[in-house]
């Protein structure tokens, strides 16, 4: 089994770089300071390791847009692309000032008037005027969220892999649905079948659950009984990049009151993929819930995927507090409906779907049961 760090092909690397260095003009943004992993593997395509868990803000890499040359943290050059000379990674570093030391040496820091970060702490805050002395500091991320909301045709493709073995794991668990059987074995089975596929970190905190026949939104029992409704929420994290697919299944033999609950899924669905279109708003998304006649979740009812997360994401409680967003060709979404019904329970359905100039085009095969 080959166990060398790879960085992302070069057409994957150099078009989303490409992206970020056309953002980074258009927010008048000299040099790029990133601390967010994410952030950081879109300008360079470098997997790093040991990123697990929180941290706080560090400049760990550095993009300069009048060469496009990039400084990067990296102890040695496994997994660096060939373009990032080696002349321009630089280690760990405990001192907080031996990094502003490295920052003073990027080409152009002097002369820059505009730096950009991704986040910041008041030790930086106050520490890299030092490494910028001409500079103004300013928020960087909606230059690299307008890169990212925006996916490219080798982005899409990445982005393919990761569904194939979320919508393997799910196919998976739901096989082993029956009476009985628990919620984490159909957790469990589902792991496994990714992890077989060659992911072993999920992109979502759920896999299986048995809907609720009294509340909507909430979980019922911990097994599988007859006539129960069971979510399935595969998400898998591959090579960086995100994609989500969610279906619901019945244990043993369906009543006519399951089936027209299925229906109007089906018939929710279908409206939530006539709101996705270039130009529409994202608030279109909450109201094809209420064409359909069904309420609108607590939970976002769509959210954008990518490099983890990326926006928009659409839920009534931030559409409330102002945040509109717009679709546009290229975003990838991951849609959820959801329908519930006293005494049956709810059926959950979740697809990754890319807005296209012409419309839609759904990246989930997985069937749903009607």
């Amino acid at each position: 089994m080959a166990t060398e760090v790879l960085p992302d092909t070069r057409a994957l690397r150099s078009g989303r770089r490409d992206r970020a260095l056309a953002e980074m003009d258009k927010h008048g943004l000299d040099i790029l300071v990133l601390g967010r992993q994410a952030n950081i593997r879109y300008v360079t395509g470098a997997p790093q390791l040991w990123i697990a868990g929180t941290r706080p803000f560090g400049p760990m890499c550095v993009l300069v847009r009048a060469t496009g040359d990039i400084y990067l943290n990296s102890t040695d050059d496994e997994g660096v692309p060939e373009e990032i000379d080696h002349d321009h990674l630089y280690g760990l570093a405990w001192n907080p000032m031996t990094l502003i030391d490295v920052l003073k040496k990027v080409d152009g820091a002097e002369a820059a008037m505009r730096v950009g970060t991704d986040a910041i702490t008041p030790t930086f805050a106050a520490l890299l005027p030092e490494a910028f002395p001409n500079a103004e500091l300013v928020d960087a991320e909606p230059a690299m969220r307008a890169a990212r909301r925006i996916k490219t045709p080798d982005e899409i493709a990445a982005m393919d892999s990761a569904l194939r073995i979320a919508e393997h794991g799910l196919a998976t668990a739901v096989g082993q649905l029956a009476p009985g059987v628990s919620e984490r074995t159909l957790a469990g089975v589902m792991m496994e079948a990714m992890a077989a596929g060659g992911v072993s970190t999920p992109a979502t905190q759920d896999a299986a659950w048995v809907t609720s026949r009294e509340q909507p939104w909430h979980r019922g029992g911990a097994e599988a009984r007859p006539g129960d409704l069971v979510a399935f929420a595969a998400g898998a994290l591959a090579n960086g990049y995100v994609a989500e697919v969610g279906r619901t299944w019945p244990v043993g033999d369906v009543s006519g009151d399951t089936r027209k609950l299925f229906a109007r899924s089906n018939a929710l669905y279908d409206k939530m993929l006539a709101a996705c279109r270039p130009g529409a708003s994202t608030r279109d998304l909450l109201a094809a819930y209420e064409a359909a006649g069904e309420p609108v979740p607590p939970m976002p009812v769509a959210h954008g995927l990518g490099l983890g997360f990326d926006p928009p994401v659409v839920s009534e409680t931030l559409l409330a507090a102002g945040e509109l967003d717009q679709l546009e060709a290229g975003m990838v979404l991951a849609l959820t409906g959801y329908v519930w019904r006293q005494g049956i329970g709810a059926v959950f359905r979740r697809d990754t779907v890319h807005v296209t100039a012409d419309g839609v085009d759904v990246l989930t095969g997985s069937p749903s049961y009607c």
